[in-house]
């Protein structure tokens, strides 16, 4: 598993990341709470035409860090790092949740870098329901994190997981997600709390698809249309999904996700 150091405003950290197949570079970015396994299902399916580039952010999986705070900035340097290590000039980006933020931030800082974006439940700036939500999170994982993964897929998931799901089913994936709770969660929590891509997006160059979910309860659909719109030429498309539509449906979200970055070549 390769492996680069990086600088960060509190300190060096050394990000562990996956590289798996050839071609063009595809950096696929993951939310909080997750590890760059969330990205195995996309990963499958893409490796086949793309060199895919997957870290694990600070607080997450591998990586090992100062342990103090981060921000979005300094999550962007860690992605910007792996291009780097990687040799890769440029890359397709895909993000999720707070890799889409970060996604944002690295096409915004740094365009020349970027070829194409996928911003899935991306949102432009923090606002006080979010946090309000965020700081919700925080008191569930002082509990510890059954209570946070309890939560999850009330969150993350829509009708279609709920309609076939049972009672039974329902505790094997608290179960899972209580075991995949990532142990920087709440430093990564915190970053999310202090987002403001406002300052960045109007120097996006790359082509861009915020991606939204229909069921999405964290972010709204006035949020993904104050970001499209900030974003130049920016497109959007909706997934009939919650929050966590690369995990709940995983086909459909990486058809979408390979249509938009193989059109832009």
């Amino acid at each position: 598993m390769p492996t680069v150091p990086v600088t960060l405003t509190g300190g060096d950290a050394v990000v562990h990341y996956d590289r798996t197949g050839s071609g063009p570079a595809l950096l696929l970015l993951h939310g909080t709470a997750t590890s760059r396994e969330q990205w195995a299902p996309l990963t499958e399916q893409a490796s086949d035409r793309f060199t895919v580039l997957a870290p694990d952010f600070s607080g997450s999986g591998r990586t090992t860090d100062h342990g103090g705070p981060v921000d979005v900035a300094d999550l962007a340097a860690e992605a910007l790092a792996v291009l780097d290590h990687a040799g890769a000039a440029t890359a397709h980006v895909v993000g999720h949740s707070l890799g889409a933020v970060v996604a944002a931030r690295l096409a915004g800082t740094h365009p020349a870098r970027v070829r194409s974006a996928v911003l899935h439940a991306a949102w432009p700036v923090t606002d006080v329901r979010q946090d309000a939500e965020f700081r919700f999170w925080l008191e569930l994982l002082e509990t510890g994190p059954a209570a946070f993964a309890r939560m999850l897929p009330q969150l993350a998931l829509g009708p279609r997981y709920w309609e076939q799901a049972t009672a039974e089913s329902n505790e094997q994936l608290v179960k899972a997600l209580t075991e995949m709770i990532q142990p920087g969660t709440a430093r990564q929590i915190e970053a999310d709390r202090a987002v403001d891509l406002r300052p960045v997006l109007g120097a996006i160059t790359a082509p861009v698809l915020v991606l939204g979910s229909t069921h999405d309860r964290l972010i709204t659909p006035e949020q993904q249309r104050t970001l499209a719109a900030a974003i130049p030429g920016a497109r959007i498309a909706e997934i009939d999904a919650g929050h966590g539509a690369p995990a709940e449906l995983p086909d459909e979200f990486a058809r979408l996700v390979l249509d938009f970055v193989t059109e832009q070549g």
